[in-house]
């Protein structure tokens, strides 16, 4: 009898033990960290009656739209009109919420998901979030119960694809905003133009894509932009709440344009094209008129195809402009940057010009720049290259990529922060994060995957999540489990021997 006993009591505590095990929370996963993440144990199942819904119209409407979408084409489900009664989804539009336009609320119980937030911005990084809590389990399609406030810690958080180097379609762009988009990246800083090639239309100036985009980086052909294809790159980046950034690199970087233009040249003679990766020998004639009428034009119709109040104006590596011309040259471009209604952003080298509060200077290699750029009240955009720069190589190994600021496996382009690369307490005088995908290596969207997956997610998560949350053990964790999501997108990415991925 005590052997019965015994083994009943052992059935009943297994039982139990599997019913507790059943409770316990489902760990969440999301990529970048949210601000305050609590599990309840529980699991909002979806039914063909689920129903994706918005309170208003408008934007709110269109977003849940787009996870129904999205839900339907992960899960098989088909959704069909939702019950009165039944488990929905819903998105609200309220005012209130102190922590700006795209923080976001989710709370999800067995009988509903509620997102709630101040702008459709929130809503829609809220539907990123949703979409790497859904999971399977058995023949079922779950959320687990949670409650999720989540608020980036940066308001701009960027980053940069060099079209010019090697030309991408406008395709080829669209792919890469879904990706970053999905990341709660909300910048993309187009830079159109360098020595290998112009890649934007200029009406006022047609020999700029007619000869200089004749060309990149080996032996392709190039390409460029038309107007209105910028313009589709432009809609297509607001549907997912990314901000366009265009860069005009000048006096430097400038070769495509020589080329073009024999009066933009101190001799008054046409450059050659070029096809290397050599920088810093080019520059526009900064005491020429015909310069500045070049500038303007170039900037009064590149400023009328988007909406985003800044201009970059480049101002790197003009290691052949003299110092007294690059100055110059500078403090008459940024009154044109002014005049067409947009603030300037330049490479750190622009902080030695008259910039001044609403400026914005982008750092990537002299830390001294930042106190230059403090000293003027200008803000600081943390682009370090031996961090941030998604061109260099992982390791010897790497099939792409190039190695002059070293190589920048997961773990350093993850373990910095750049309150500590501006060496201030807080964040006020910080304007954002950037990462930059240079291609002098890079030919095709696979390129880009590889180099730019998934470092960019650990960029992400800087920009985002709050500095006291992050480490790199939780963050290779949840990396393991984004990755299907890159592997659904078609996104080859590096898988580094750093993580394990299975």
């Amino acid at each position: 009898m005590k052997k019965i006993a015994f083994s009943l009591l052992a059935v009943v505590a297994a039982v139990v033990v599997v019913l507790v095990a059943q409770k316990r929370p489902h760990e969440i996963s999301v990529l970048p960290l949210p601000v305050s993440v609590q599990a309840s144990g529980d699991e909002f199942k979806l039914s063909a009656s689920t129903g994706f819904l918005a309170e208003g119209a408008g934007e709110a409407g269109r977003i849940a739209a787009d996870l129904e979408a999205e839900f339907a084409a992960r899960t098989g489900l088909e959704f069909t009109e939702p019950q009165q009664e039944g488990k929905n989804i819903l998105f609200v539009l309220e005012d209130g919420d102190e922590n700006g336009s795209e923080a976001y609320h989710i709370s999800v119980t067995k009988d509903q998901v509620v997102v709630k937030a101040e702008a459709p911005a929130g809503l829609y990084y809220a539907g990123r979030t949703l979409g790497q809590l859904l999971f399977q389990q058995g023949h079922s399609w779950v959320l687990p119960t949670c409650e999720i406030a989540d608020a980036p810690r940066f308001a701009y958080r960027g980053v940069m694809l060099d079209v010019t180097r090697h030309f991408f379609t406008v395709e080829d762009v669209k792919r890469f905003i879904d990706r970053i988009a999905d990341l709660k990246l909300n910048t993309l800083h187009l830079h159109l133009t360098d020595d290998q090639g112009w890649r934007i239309e200029i009406k006022s100036w047609p020999e700029l894509t007619a000869v200089g985009a004749a060309c990149e980086v080996g032996e392709g052909d190039g390409g460029f932009y038309t107007q209105e294809e910028f313009k589709e790159i432009v809609r297509y980046a607001a549907e997912h709440y990314v901000t366009v950034i265009p860069e005009v690199d000048m006096p430097g970087h400038t070769n495509a344009a020589l080329v073009s233009y024999a009066e933009l040249n101190a001799d008054g003679k046409k450059k050659e094209p070029y096809r290397g990766i050599k920088v810093g020998f080019s520059t526009l004639d900064t005491r020429k008129e015909a310069t500045y009428r070049f500038v303007d034009d170039v900037v009064r119709e590149i400023s009328a195809l988007y909406p985003a109040e800044y201009f970059h104006v480049g101002g790197d590596e003009s290691r052949v402009t003299e110092e007294e011309d690059y100055i110059y040259f500078m403090n008459r471009v940024k009154p044109i940057v002014n005049k067409y209604g947009k603030k300037l952003i330049g490479w750190e080298e622009v902080a030695n010009a008259a910039v001044s509060s609403g400026d914005v200077i982008q750092i990537w290699k002299d830390r001294q720049n930042i106190d230059l750029a403090f000293s003027k009240g200008a803000k600081v955009l943390i682009s370090p290259a031996e961090h941030a720069y998604l061109d260099m190589q992982y390791d010897s190994t790497s099939r792409i990529g190039l190695h002059w600021k070293g190589y920048v496996e997961l773990d350093r382009a993850y373990n910095w922060d750049p309150a500590e690369v501006a060496n201030v307490e807080g964040d006020e005088q910080i304007f954002g994060v950037e990462s930059a995908l240079w291609t002098e290596t890079v030919e095709n969207f696979d390129d880009i995957s590889y180099l730019t997956f998934p470092r960019l997610a650990g960029h992400a998560e800087i920009g985002w999540s709050p500095r006291e949350s992050r480490d790199w053990d939780g963050y290779t964790k949840r990396l393991v489990r984004y990755a299907p999501r890159l592997e659904a997108a078609g996104v080859a990415f590096y898988r580094s021997p750093l993580i394990e991925w299975n």
